[in-house]
């Protein structure tokens, strides 16, 4: 929806302390200015727009998230033309634009955010997860190879990309991240494994591929649970059998566990 268009709302519901300032300082009151012409409604709403923070402009950042959830490509492109920061986030989560389209399967607003000029790929949220985290976790094949074509990286300390396809038991994505050199047995922060995770989502396929790949069944994470302990709890013994039949096939040297850090 066009600015000229949003100003036409009741004012009070819709603008900041500063789009106030703005009329007024263009000899305006409140119902001067819904009334105004477009073009004097266009520059308040636009001056407003251009502070996209949620503190001093809440209605272009609100605009902003509304058009990225509804996967509005036009509107998020037209707000980003008019100075808006495609890193801005959201407090529930802190999620960027660029992982909120993911989370949303936004692919259209996802493709504008990815090419907008000074996107942040590595962005954060509150429990840590990156885009390419939240791409490989929802199984979007299409959304991690973009993001691994802008350099998104793969391995970091604690929970990886890897972790999330091999939940998500997707073998395309296991494969193409493997083949980017993810590490594949990868500790998150409780030392849980992606061979563990695929096994504690039931997904053979992804079990199968690991293990083919050199994935090391005999870890175990903080609780002491190893892959085969993921699958049981999943009331899978078949992945628990097929990690047995591979380990008996593809004996490995004896195990040790890495030391603690400090020791």
């Amino acid at each position: 929806m066009d600015g000229p268009t949003r100003f036409a709302r009741p004012l009070a519901a819709m603008a900041s302390r500063s789009v106030r300032r703005r009329a007024a300082a263009l000899g305006l009151s409140l119902a001067a200015a819904i009334a105004a012409p477009a073009g004097i409604a266009q520059q308040v709403y636009d001056e407003d727009l251009l502070k996209a923070t949620p503190k001093g402009q809440s209605g272009a950042w609100d605009d902003f998230f509304h058009a990225v959830k509804v996967d509005d490509a036009r509107a998020v492109a037209r707000l980003l033309a008019k100075g808006f920061d495609p890193n801005a986030v959201e407090p529930e989560r802190g999620d960027n634009g660029l992982i909120l389209a993911l989370r949303e399967n936004c692919m259209k607003v996802f493709r504008v955010l990815l090419d907008a000029p000074g996107i942040d790929i590595e962005h954060e949220v509150r429990n840590g997860d990156t885009a390419i985290m939240i791409a490989a976790f929802k199984g979007n094949l299409p959304a991690v190879r973009a993001l691994l074509e802008k350099g998104a990286e793969i391995n970091r300390p604690g929970w990886t990309a890897l972790h999330y396809a091999a939940a998500s038991g997707s073998t395309e994505l296991v494969a193409l991240l493997l083949d980017r050199s993810a590490y594949i047995d990868a500790e998150s922060p409780n030392k849980t494994t992606p061979l563990m995770m695929a096994a504690w989502q039931g997904h053979a396929d992804a079990v199968r591929l690991l293990l083919e790949e050199g994935a090391d069944p005999r870890p175990k994470n903080l609780r002491g649970m190893t892959a085969t302990d993921f699958a049981r709890v999943a009331n899978r013994q078949d992945i628990a059998d097929l990690i047995a039949a591979h380990t008996k096939a593809h004996p490995k040297p004896e195990y040790v566990p890495p030391a603690p850090p400090g020791s």
